[in-house]
């Protein structure tokens, strides 16, 4: 499964919610302000388990000011063309809101 995550960590618990659901072989992709769950230095970045896979849309990430070198490790930026191959990839897509 592909859950999507366009909220912010900040404002609310959607990505608490969202890592509370991820299974083996599921994917996380952040969009909008859901990139700034890619930041390294916040304490949800323990929550996010390097054994899964998880992306965030390149623009979005550069559209916030945010850089590479503030991300956690384990994320990979793509754009939305491979935001579609992604989709196309899983079975399933869960949007969190």
């Amino acid at each position: 499964m592909l859950h999507t995550v366009n909220k912010s960590p900040f404002l609310n618990q959607t990505l608490k919610h969202c890592l509370g659901r991820i299974q083996s072989g599921d994917s996380v992709l952040l969009l909008e302000d859901g990139v700034y769950a890619a930041l390294s230095s916040q304490p949800w970045a323990m929550l996010m388990n390097p054994s899964h896979q998880y992306y965030a849309i390149k623009a979005d990430v550069e559209a916030r000011g945010l850089g590479e070198d503030k991300l956690l490790s384990h994320i990979t930026l793509i754009d939305y063309e491979q935001f579609v191959e992604l989709s196309t990839e899983h079975s399933t897509v869960q949007s969190w809101y």
